[in-house]
């Protein structure tokens, strides 16, 4: 059974394959021409050795086996586009942390507050790890101690209570985090945002997952999925 990956596997090689004829054939005709030219031309004299024919038509073969080179890097570029493009598609409905500051706070049908999940990724382990959130004037409105953690993506939730165990207003705040090491130094690391991927598209920047809310980001700028 044939599936869309194999027919376009199929077309991109068979679109390389007539580039590297088309290309190989317009150099070998050009070389023919030079060639024969420069014979009815030479100096009796001093004709072109075999020395200086056997240079030429290796020459020829250098730039056609970068010709067939470029093409085959072309096709597996071509591939890879239709690989990304179906694991993209299968993104579809889920949930993600991607890089970002936002979280938003709500009230289900239950009274309960729900907030967006969210996350951290540490570049290098931590022994304090703090992340705050904040109001839409960047007030402090809870601080969350995570202590020390280990390299990698932490996915958080947020109860929507402030630091004395208050419920605050239903709206959109911010993150920020604040990590060290034994030594006091600071380690680097980003807060997250999450997001239900909502459709995929392409754009001169490429390959593009809406997220809704929370924007549009590269495939490459999924840390998570959930």
């Amino acid at each position: 059974m044939t599936t869309p990956v194999t027919q376009a596997n199929n077309a991109a090689a068979a679109y390389a394959g007539m580039q590297t004829n088309s290309l190989m054939g317009d150099t070998q005709e050009r070389f023919m021409t030079l060639l024969v030219t420069q014979l009815q031309n030479q100096d009796p004299l001093n004709p072109m050795d075999n020395a200086q024919v056997t240079s030429q038509i290796a020459q020829l073969s250098t730039v056609n086996g970068i010709q067939q080179l470029n093409n085959t890097l072309l096709a597996l570029s071509g591939q890879m586009d239709v690989s990304q493009s179906l694991q993209a598609a299968n993104l579809i409905g889920k949930s993600v942390l991607v890089p970002g500051t936002k979280i938003s706070l709500g009230t289900d049908a239950q009274g309960n507050k729900q907030a967006t999940g969210f996350g951290v990724d540490l570049m290098s382990a931590s022994t304090s790890t703090v992340v705050s959130v904040l109001d839409g004037s960047g007030a402090l409105i809870r601080k969350i101690d995570l202590g020390p953690q280990p390299v990698g993506v932490l996915s958080l939730t947020w109860n929507g209570l402030d630091e004395v165990g208050g419920p605050v207003p239903d709206g959109a705040y911010h993150l920020s985090i604040q990590a060290s090491d034994a030594q006091g130094q600071p380690v680097s690391a980003e807060t997250l945002t999450s997001g239900t991927v909502g459709s995929v598209s392409y754009s001169s920047d490429g390959l593009k997952l809406d997220l809704g809310l929370a924007g549009s980001y590269s495939l490459l700028d999924i840390r998570k999925i959930m």
